[in-house]
């Protein structure tokens, strides 16, 4: 696979966000995501295009996937349908019927666990957020909590071992970028929700590899701000041990951060050189800004405007390609049932049950953005998702132009995940967007714009 395509964190949107402030951090720590991000059979931040090498056994003649039934397992050998006892709590606590709705939580909750088989760990967090919302209780929405970096770290290496998801943005990105900075002795990239940087490393290391030498690499990172008094904690940690990377190969390094509410930012913030060679990453986190729904002066709209007033010479768009953004609960609860339903079932044929880092993610991740579907209304939603052909109607009227993805790495994408992944994760194109799948939903886009 490539450069690019391991680096990048998906968070997921945010896709790993976490909390965590480590003052012995190992400095090997960049060198150890680099590793994850190589893959089975081939390096990918090699200098030169490697050779091919046998399967991994994780492609199509990998673990055969688990088929997703609906139904979960007792201890007696019974079963029960938890999709439709989930189906029909939620049509009870629409209704405000809370007897009713307790009844089926109770019997949701005797057949579902946070480490039974996928459904049943679906079920366990869907019935969390149905009981939330029975209660009138708040969602709680917070970063994906770690112990140190070197936790953070295993999390990380299970996603993208297990799921292609996050390699496959990389690798666009990162080779990308390296076509664009050819013959430029500078460039600047403005990455929207950098969290710790674990997309950058591969990009560093092939930077630094360039004939006559590296070109000044300038990161402007941008997140939202941490609750408590340092509110750009992160987001400094992640400078200086970008920053220790660059030194490491060689590479001139310049960093600037900010944390703050997103539409809130100038552009004079972004300290821009029209001289220099400028990039904006934007990746699965735009869902978590404010729609019109919730606000007037739409925040996700602001902060599109604002890209297309940096001007860059690139704009990558990654974007969670979801359809439970509905206004109506039961609706919406439908949707997420389907969306959640193909994440849990992913881990649930490519990660062993007993391992402590998919329960990490699970909870974390995946049960937390589904509690807050199911739980959350008005500003209390973060998770508000749209279709990747929204987004396209978005992205022009904001003054884009759609291009189209070199063809050659999209063919490499799709050989590396069907040469060391699962036979069920799918990659797709429709019109210039790159669509990443499992059995047939499609989870993710990525895309990359300039200005019109």
């Amino acid at each position: 696979m490539d450069d690019t395509s391991d680096e990048q964190e998906g968070r997921r949107g945010s896709k790993l966000s976490a909390v965590f402030s480590d003052n012995s951090e190992p400095p090997e720590i960049l060198d150890e995501v680099l590793l994850c991000q190589q893959g089975k059979s081939q390096p990918l931040c090699a200098a030169t295009e490697p050779p091919h090498s046998v399967d991994s056994g994780r492609g199509s003649n990998g673990k055969a996937a688990r088929s997703r039934s609906k139904k979960g397992s007792t201890n007696t050998g019974a079963t029960v349908d938890l999709w439709t006892l989930l189906t029909q709590c939620a049509q009870a606590v629409a209704n405000y019927d809370q007897r009713n709705a307790n009844d089926l939580l109770n019997q949701i909750r005797q057949h579902s666990s946070p480490y039974g088989d996928g459904l049943q760990r679906l079920a366990h967090y869907f019935a969390n957020g149905l009981e939330t919302r029975l209660t009138a209780g708040t969602p709680s929405y917070k970063p994906l909590e770690v112990a140190n970096a070197a936790d953070m770290l295993k999390a990380y290496k299970l996603f993208v071992t297990a799921s292609p998801l996050q390699r496959m943005t990389n690798l666009f990105t990162t080779k990308t970028i390296i076509s664009l900075v050819k013959n430029e002795s500078s460039v600047h990239i403005i990455d929207f929700g950098i969290c710790y940087g674990f997309q950058w490393p591969c990009l560093i290391k092939r930077l630094s590899l360039r004939h006559g030498g590296p070109p000044k690499l300038r990161i402007t990172g941008i997140e939202l701000p941490q609750p408590g008094f340092r509110p750009a904690e992160r987001v400094e940690e992640t400078g200086r041990r970008l920053g220790n990377y660059c030194k490491k190969f060689n590479v001139p390094f310049e960093y600037n951060c900010l944390a703050q509410k997103w539409e809130t930012i100038r552009l004079e913030d972004l300290k821009i050189d029209r001289n220099e060679i400028t990039v904006v990453s934007c990746l699965y986190r735009l869902k978590n800004l404010p729609d019109e729904t919730v606000a007037v002066n739409c925040p996700r709209d602001a902060v599109l405007k604002l890209i297309r007033r940096i001007n860059p010479n690139i704009f990558f768009h990654g974007i969670v390609n979801g359809t439970y953004n509905a206004p109506f609960f039961l609706t919406r609860f439908r949707e997420a049932l389907y969306h959640f339903s193909s994440l849990f079932d992913m881990f649930e044929a490519n990660v062993l049950c007993e391992d402590q880092e998919r329960v990490i993610l699970e909870k974390g991740l995946f049960g937390r953005d589904a509690i807050n579907v199911i739980a959350g209304e008005g500003a209390e939603r973060v998770e508000r998702p749209e279709t990747y052909k929204q987004w396209q109607v978005r992205n022009r009227r904001a003054g884009f132009k759609q291009i189209r993805l070199d063809p050659e790495l999209v063919n490499q994408s799709k050989a590396m995940v069907k040469r060391e992944y699962h036979k069920d994760f799918v990659v797709d194109e429709d019109g210039k967007w790159v669509l990443q799948g499992w059995k047939g939903r499609i989870l993710n886009a990525f895309s990359a714009w300039v200005p019109a």
